[in-house]
Order: C-alpha cells, then structure tokens, then sequence
C-alpha cells in the first residue's frame, strides 16, 4: 500500500477530479431510484404467499382489498354516491360493498343481521377499495379529498401511502440535526476549525456516491432510503478522525508533510482496515437473510462502507494536505478535558464493573430472547398518528378485519360447495363471496353476466374471497389461518392457493424468524474471523465478541423488562448493526492497549489508553447515539421509530462496555493475550 498512497499524495488534482465526477454521476441517478415500502413485497420469491399472489394477479385482473374506508352517518343512497365517485379515480381498481352481496332494493331487515352489519353499521357505511400499488399516493390523496378528515381510512395501501410522504419529510429533518450534532461534536474533539470540514467534506463525498451507486440495486427499500445514509455518516466518521489525529502526531516527527502524510496513512491503514473489515462482514450478514429487506441494507451499508474507506485513504489526506496551512491558522485550544482522571477512576473500579457484566450476561441474553413481536405491517402507525386513530375508529365500529382469496383449481362445484359450508363454520369468518355462493353450482357459466364470471372464474381457477373477523397478525391470527387451511387441505389437499394481508404475514413471521439464527451466527462467525486474521489473536476476538454480544443483548432485553412488544425486523436488523458498528470502539481501544503495554504496566497502559482512545471513540459513538435517537423521536413509522430506540441505546450500552468493562477484561486476561497472540511482547514497567 506504500506506492499506492505516494502515488495519491502525489497527484491530488486527479483525485479531487475523480470524486468530483463520481458526485456528478451520483447526483443524476439519486432521484432516479424508486424506493419500496411494502414489506411483503420482500417475502422470499419461493414462499407459499408470494407463489400464491403471483398465481392471482395471473388468473385474475382484480386484485385483493388492501383499503378499508369507513363513511359516517349515511344513507345507503348516499353510500352508493360515495362509491361512484371512488371508482372513478386513477388507481381504484375495484371496490366491494354490501350491494355486491345483497339486492339492496329490498328491505335491509330480510337479511341476516350480522351479514349487514359486515358493511354497514349503525349508519357508519365500510367499503372494502383494491387499489393499485403504482398509483398508491395519489388515489388515496383522491379518496381523502372525497371522503374529507372527518371519514376513516385504512388497510396496507394507505400504510405505504403515508409511510412514503411521512419518511421523506422526516429523514430530511434527521439527517440535518444529525448532521448539525456531527459538527459540533467535532469542533469539541477536534483542534483546529477546519478540520470538522474536511471530515464532512470526505463523509458526505462518500454519502452522496453510496446514495446515487445504489442505482445498480434498481429498488432499495424504506429501510434503506431511510437509515442507510445517516448511519454511513455515523459507522465512517472515526475513521477519517483517526487519519486526522494520527497525521498530527507524525507532524511531530517529520517536518515534510508529505511524509507525515505518508506515514500517518501506512501506520493507520491495519487498524481501520480491521474496523471497516469488521463493520462490513456484519452488513454483509444481513444479506444471508431469506427476508429481502436484510439483504437490500445490508448491500447498501456495505457499499457505503467500503467507498467511505476508499474516501478516507485518497480524497480524506489529499483535502487534509491541501488545507495544511489554514488548519494551523485556524488552531485553538481543545475543548474536551484530559480524560487522565477518568482513566484512573475506571482503573480502579474497573473489577467491579466486570462482575456486573458478567452478573448481567445471563439475563439479559434470556431477556432479550423472550421479547413479543409484531411481524408486519399492521402497526407500524401508533394512534397518535392520523392513520392509527383512523384504523382504531373502524376497528371499534366493525372490528379487526381482513380478506383473504382462496384458489381453488376449477370444475369441481359439488367440492367448492362443500368447503365453503364448512369454512363458514369457523366462527371468525364473516362472509364468503365466490362462484358457488353467489349464483349456484347448477347455473351454466355461459348465462352469467361477464362481470360476475370474471370476477370468479379465471380459465384454470376459481376463487373464494374470505372476510374472516381476524387482525392482520398474532397468536390468534395464526391459529385461525391454519385451521382455514386445514380444512382446504381436507378436500383439495396441496392443490390450492390461500393469499392476504394476514397470510402474508404469518409467512413473514416465518420467514423472519429462521433468519434471526442464521444471520446472528453468519455475523457472529465472520467478525470473529476477520479478528482473528487482522489482530493475529486468538483470544481478543472472543473478549471483543463477548463484549458486544453482551451490549446487544442488553439493548434488546430492554423491552421485555418494559412489557413492550417489538417489531421483529427491527430487532432482527440491530443485532448485526449494533455488532458491526459498534465492535468498532472495542478494535480501537485494544490495539491501543497493545502499543501502550508495550511500554507500560496493566494499570498505567490502561490509563493511557482510556486518555488517547476516548476522544475518538466518543465523537463517533456520541453521533451514532445522536442519530439514533432522532430518528426515533422524529420517524412516525413504527419499524424505523423502533430501529432508532435500538440504535441509540445499543451504541450508548456499547459504548459503556468498552470504556468501563473492557479494561478489566483487559487486565484480567493480560497474560492470556500475550500468549495467545503473534508479535506481542508486554512489559512488566515498574
């Protein structure tokens, strides 16, 4: 790497050209990359309910209900003129209500009762919308135009609505604090007040390309749209610090700054290669998961990774170079204290703090593994929302409800007959429109309307729709789906296709769930090998695996212990996040315990690595934490809200084991490092 980094320093015209041209390209695809919000859309290609949804919307035009709207104090008349205007806008591509069922020329009272009041309640009309998932925010911007603030509407169409207008807005307003708090925290830590710009200058050249590069993806997901840049900005930001502070300290040794230049880039080069390495092994992680989403972040943050390393090595020194002089001009004294004192405090309780992490090893594994879950999407709009009062003022007039379509293969009527009477024994279901139910076994197809054949018959199938009294998810949810499919497979065995909100989620469940083992292990594994091979150690890799294995499992065993229920993805993606961003700090401080030991005693190589380490892991942790914590506060989606929870306080707990815990871990198995790793030669100085 020597030539290579003369080779940069020497032409650093070409460089800053270069990254101007990459800029340019990514600021012309940026906004050319769709985003998705749909989270099934990211289920495994092979699972039973994307085959299933893929068979129907190849059998059939009209796609499933994904919209309940509710309609207050009206007239059956009035109703129907709602939904004329309904069906006219772009992007509706059916609606189901009551008339589709009844004959409503006659008296409502001849009907059943309970059938009725599926649709129609209490002078609250609900009317169930298919609309199409290209024309999701402009035909529910329509539709709330129609029906005005004071009506209800729901279901997994306006959930990605809002969630596409909402997350735009809000990642905007995080990414300028957080940006805004990145400054600050590095005009505190940093000596000079130039230097925090080059460092934005470099985190935010590197942004903006992993932004734009994310063009060759096609799609990204709300995921990744939302958190991917500002945590790139956060997981990146020690290193371009670490090159600062290590340039500084060989200005001291050499008067040419090329060569301290030189030498700051070849002595810091295996210690970030060894953090990024770790950082990217973890994102990479995410991709072994089958959940699309997993792997959708974890190819973007690895990406962004890898070009904020590239940044840090060319465009990072050649910007540090070229402001040489107005860094110095622009000297001032440093605002942070010695952490000395601090060192010291540590060191001399730092025993202690070791019996508490390993009292609290245990539990908090088994805590954060007994967390209840949401899976989909149902709840990502808590009812401070305008969408969460909306779907808590219809399910308290109707209920929780959801539609499921059932494909059955086509020409066995006496057979559909008998499944439908049996389904309409389970005691959730409400209604079932189909072939069968609605004109007869015994009517020839060839006499019925082509509107109502179609709706039904496809050339290969014919479908049931199924309005089960269900919410989208849950134990009760899931036990009612498999008591449904029990009784398909009864008469058609494996020769169907059951598709829905809620059986996309139980799906997701699933899916999700088998993840979790794998993902965790893969990452796991993987750090532990890149640790292995760049620290050239067999012990460290386990004390700082231990280490913030631990800090992760506190961080998810918070909401146990607060009897809140967590969204799976999210506690699904911190885990690999917290592990590969965080690990991090733990690489940093040991490696400066190793150099310092080599010329002081435990105590004393302690306090000075506490003293040189801090400021840096600080600036990085406190940002992340900051970022973290906003797009918590800020973010209006549940899962990203959550994600935001989680990595605000897994890196606040990270941060805490590694200044307060891994000291005495490292003073405990001082003997056990040396002998266990390549090149390490402690002194015993008195």
């Amino acid at each position: 790497m020597k030539k290579i980094f003369k080779e940069i320093i020497k032409h650093p015209r070409a460089v800053i050209l270069s990254f101007f041209l990459m800029i340019g390209i990514s600021v012309f695809f940026y906004p050319r990359i769709s985003v998705n919000y749909n989270i099934n859309d990211y289920l495994p290609e092979d699972s039973d309910s994307t085959l299933a949804l893929d068979k129907m919307n190849s059998e059939y035009d009209e796609p499933i209900p994904n919209a309940r709207i509710m309609i207050k104090n009206v007239s059956i008349n009035e109703t129907l003129a709602y939904i004329d205007k309904i069906e006219n806008i772009k992007g509706v591509d059916s609606i189901n209500w009551l008339d589709d069922i009844v004959d409503l020329k006659k008296p409502l009272d001849t009907y059943d009762k309970n059938l009725i009041d599926n649709y129609y309640k209490n002078k609250n009309a609900l009317i169930n919308v298919s609309i199409d998932e290209e024309k999701t925010i402009s035909a529910t911007k329509e539709i709330r135009k129609i029906i005005g603030e004071n009506n209800n509407m729901t279901g997994s169409a306006v959930n990605t609505a809002v969630a596409t207008e909402s997350t735009v807005s809000e990642i905007r307003i995080i990414t300028i604090v957080g940006v805004m708090f990145m400054i600050f925290a590095l005009i505190l830590t940093t000596e000079s007040f130039i230097e925090p710009l080059i460092v934005v200058i470099g985190l935010f050249s590197a942004v903006i390309i992993n932004a734009g590069t994310n063009i060759i993806f096609g799609e990204i997901s709300f995921v990744t749209n939302a958190a991917g840049n500002v945590l790139q900005l956060a997981v990146s930001l020690d290193y371009s610090v670490f090159i600062l502070h290590r340039y500084k300290e060989e200005k001291k040794k050499y008067k040419q700054h090329l060569k301290a230049m030189d030498e700051a880039l070849n002595n810091s080069f295996s210690s970030i290669i060894s953090s990024a390495s770790t950082t990217i092994i973890g994102f990479l992680a995410l991709c072994f998961m089958r959940f699309g989403i997993g792997r959708d972040l974890g190819l973007a943050l690895a990406k962004g990774i890898t070009i904020s390393l590239v940044t840090v090595f060319t465009l990072t020194p050649v910007l540090i170079l070229y402001m040489d002089k107005l860094i110095e001009k622009t000297e001032h004294r440093s605002f942070v204290p010695s952490f000395e004192r601090f060192g010291k405090l540590v060191t001399r309780h730092m025993y202690v703090f070791v019996a508490i992490f390993v009292i609290l090893v245990i539990p908090s594994y088994l805590a954060s593994n007994s967390n209840s879950y949401f899976y989909g999407s149902s709840r990502i709009f808590n009812e401070e929302t305008k969408l969460g009062q909306d779907t808590k003022e219809i399910d308290d007039v109707f209920g929780k409800n959801d539609n499921y379509v059932l494909l059955l293969p086509k020409g066995e009527l006496e057979k559909e007959k008998e499944l439908s009477k049996e389904l309409k024994k389970i005691s959730e279901i409400d209604t079932i429109l189909s072939y069968v139910d609605t004109v007869g076994e015994t009517i020839p197809s060839e006499f019925l309307d082509k509107d109502i054949e179609e709706k039904f018959n496809s050339k290969d199938y014919t479908r049931m729709i199924i309005s089960v009294k269900a919410d989208f998810e849950g134990e009760k949810t899931t036990k009612l789906i498999e008591k449904i499919q029990s009784k398909i497979s009864k008469y058609y065995k494996n020769d169907y296709h059951l598709v829905g909100e809620g059986i996309s989620t139980d799906d997701l469940r699933k899916t999700i769930t088998e993840d979790m083992k794998v993902v965790n292990i893969i990452a796991i594994v993987a750090v532990f090998i890149v640790l292995l091979l760049t620290e050239k150690s067999i012990s460290i890799p386990v004390i700082l695996v231990l280490a913030i294995e631990t800090a992760i499992f506190i961080n998810l065993s918070i909401p146990y212990f607060m009897s809140s229920t967590v969204f799976y993805i999210s506690y699904l993606i911190i885990s690999t996040i917290q592990l590969g961003a965080t690990v991090d700090y733990a690489i940093l401080f040991t490696e400066r315990y190793c150099e310092t030991r080599k010329i002081y005693n435990k105590k004393e190589a302690i306090i000075e690595t506490i003293k040189s380490s801090t400021v840096s892991i600080l600036t990085s942790a406190s940002t992340l934490t900051v970022v973290g914590f906003l797009l918590g506060k800020l973010s209006s989606h549940g899962i990203l809200s959550q994600l935001g929870y989680f990595l605000g306080f897994g890196t606040s707990i990270s941060l805490i084991i590694v200044l307060f815990v891994l000291p005495g871990l490292l003073s405990i198995f001082d003997k056990i490092i040396q002998k266990t790793s390549k090149d390490l030669d402690f002194k015993e100085v008195v």
